[in-house]
């Protein structure tokens, strides 16, 4: 039996190997002063940011398969819980008819 991890957790992790990967890019650019190493005392917060700023956009553009498989599946959740809500509901009120005749 295969493990297929949901499409959220696959596209978070993806998500999150992009960007460690531009954060080990940015501190060896930043290491050999080829990028500016930020001001005074701000060098870890000045890679950490530029790494976000270029992972970003790349996440965009590469992991856009993953993002609307987990759009679908994050939408097909919400459906399955909306007919579940109107299934009780709709139970709900012929209980309450079935009591209001029986009174």
């Amino acid at each position: 039996m295969s493990f297929k991890p949901s499409a959220t957790i696959r596209y978070t992790a993806m998500r999150l190997g992009i960007f460690v990967g531009c954060l080990v890019l940015v501190a060896v650019l930043v290491n050999l002063g080829w990028v500016p190493a930020g001001l005074g005392d701000a060098n870890p917060a000045w890679v950490v940011l530029l790494a976000l700023v270029i992972s970003a956009p790349l996440s965009f553009v590469l992991l856009r398969r993953q993002r609307d498989e987990m759009s679908a599946q994050i939408a097909d959740r919400v459906a399955g819980a909306k007919e579940r809500l109107a299934a009780n509901r709709s139970q709900e009120d012929a209980a309450d008819d079935a009591a209001r005749v029986g009174s």
